[in-house]
């Protein structure tokens, strides 16, 4: 059994729906023949048995049998002239008395003794039997009554099932011969269905083997607008399956050529300062002091350049998955205040206006305070010198407004593209990756953030993040905290 069923799975689908619908046809087939010939069967004998009991019900039968089978010695009174039916009458003991007109006699059972011994009346006994030839008859059994010796005499009366035998064969064999039309036809089509029932799933494995083959994730299943059922459900998975891989596709293979270029830029200009050193070495003509400091401070510059894209390269590569996995509820106050400080070391020479109120959310704590630390970054790096950045949070909203040059309107749609920047902003140190970091990270986070120009000149920066609750007391830094229980306008643990 268990080898019939893991060679059963081992064939093709088409191959196994054809089995399964012809095997499902022929136990449907079988069942309804089988109920037809026992229903036919039933009918047959029916009639049978309403022959054998108007023969026993016929006037006279009674009478002149007992008087033949009476007589000493028996006489040759014929009950049923001119029929070919089985009439004799039977005691408890001794040999049946035979009508001169059956073919034979039929064979004598202890069940049709025990009729006369219990003096059983009513309708009879019917059973099956055959007679002294061996030819199949259907016997009916009665009580006569008492004969003139005292003894209990009994009617068996038969009839021969050789016609009804025969229309039963030929009964069974028609239905055999349909049922097996029947079972093969099922199995062709079984085989047809699952040709057509699988022809979506065909043109699924050839553009499966064709991406394998070619790479190209252009390949679309063409399906109905209006179809509903599984195979379109699954087409219309793969095609937005394979258009998320061409997208991300196409989006790597951006990202790569964005990467190379804008690393060729720090690194051929870190291997033109390493030549110049190299060369001053190798020739023993020292560069003066002042080129030289100026040389390897534009390589650290470059080297921290170089760092810093490869840390946003970093962060971009990372997987939906990594993430998630250290998402938790974080302060984002907490994070504010750690990238105020950071911001206040890379501008020193600027006033920084902070107003902050509690808050948390669901977030990656290493992603958030990196994505405010850009955001704020980048109103130091516009901030005219002297100048002043305000930040607020308040109710999940943070927004960060600088009193630089501004955004120019036309460049608005593109600050959060990947390796964009502003023409203006090109001669700053940078890889226009920052903003692209923190639109992600908010995103991820749920929340939204945009970027606009301030009234009275300047760009304000505004990151909406939703709540979350508060994390219990026992956490680092949670103690004490205002407004602990569950910070404004977050939803209920």
């Amino acid at each position: 059994m268990n080898r019939l069923t893991r060679r059963f799975r081992t064939l093709p689908i088409r191959a196994r729906l054809s089995l399964l619908v012809a095997a499902a046809v022929a136990f449907a087939v079988a069942a309804v023949s089988v109920t037809c010939w026992f229903i036919v069967q039933g009918k047959l004998y029916d009639q049978v048995d309403d022959d054998l009991r108007e023969m026993a019900r016929k006037p006279g039968t009674v009478g002149a049998l007992l008087e033949r089978c009476t007589q000493s010695p028996p006489g040759n009174t014929q009950v049923f002239p001119g029929r070919n039916d089985y009439v004799q009458a039977i005691k408890e003991e001794g040999a049946p008395c035979v009508d001169p007109n059956s073919p034979s006699a039929v064979k004598v059972t202890g069940s049709d003794r025990t009729v006369i011994r219990n003096a059983k009346g009513g309708e009879g006994y019917f059973r099956d039997g055959t007679d002294e030839k061996g030819n199949p008859v259907r016997v009916l059994t009665g009580y006569l009554g008492i004969g003139p010796d005292g003894e209990g005499v009994g009617l068996l009366l038969a009839t021969p099932l050789k016609g009804t035998k025969s229309t039963l064969n030929e009964l069974a064999l028609i239905l055999l011969l349909f049922s097996g039309v029947g079972v093969i036809g099922a199995g062709f089509a079984g085989l047809a269905v699952a040709r057509a029932g699988l022809r979506p799933v065909d043109k699924l494995t050839e553009a499966v083997e064709h991406i394998a083959r070619t790479e190209d994730l252009s390949v679309r299943i063409p399906v109905e607008d209006d179809a509903e059922d599984e195979i379109a459900r699954l087409s219309r998975s793969f095609n937005s399956m394979t258009s998320s891989l061409a997208d991300s596709h196409e989006l790597q293979q951006q990202l790569i050529a964005d990467a190379g270029h804008e690393l060729r830029t720090p690194l051929t200009s870190l291997r033109t300062n390493i030549e110049l050193l190299t060369r001053s070495e190798e020739t023993g003509r020292p560069l003066p002091e002042a080129d030289r400091k100026a040389l390897l401070a534009s390589v650290k510059a470059q080297m921290t350049e170089l760092a810093s894209l490869i840390g946003d390269l970093q962060e971009l590569s990372r997987s939906e998955r990594q993430r998630g996995e250290r998402v938790q509820v974080v302060s984002l106050e907490d994070a504010v205040e750690s990238a105020l400080r950071r911001a206040r070391l890379r501008g020193p020479e600027l006033t920084i206006d902070a107003s902050l109120e509690p808050w948390y959310t669901r977030a990656e704590p290493a992603a958030l305070e990196r994505a405010v630390v850009n955001v704020l970054d980048n109103a130091v790096k516009f901030s005219p010198e002297g100048g002043t950045v305000e930040v607020r949070l308040a109710d999940g909203v943070l927004t960060v407004r600088d009193h630089g040059p501004g955004i120019p309107e036309d460049e608005l749609p593109h600050v959060f593209d990947r390796f964009w920047r502003s023409p203006s902003a090109r001669a700053l140190p940078g890889s226009g990756l920052g903003l692209s970091i923190v639109a992600r990270t908010v995103q991820q986070s749920g929340g939204q953030v945009t970027l606009a120009r301030a009234e009275g000149g300047g760009t304000v920066a505004t990151v909406r993040l939703p709540g979350a609750p508060t994390p219990p007391p026992e956490l680092p830094g949670t103690p004490g905290t205002p407004g602990a229980g569950t910070a404004p306008g977050t939803p209920a643990p």
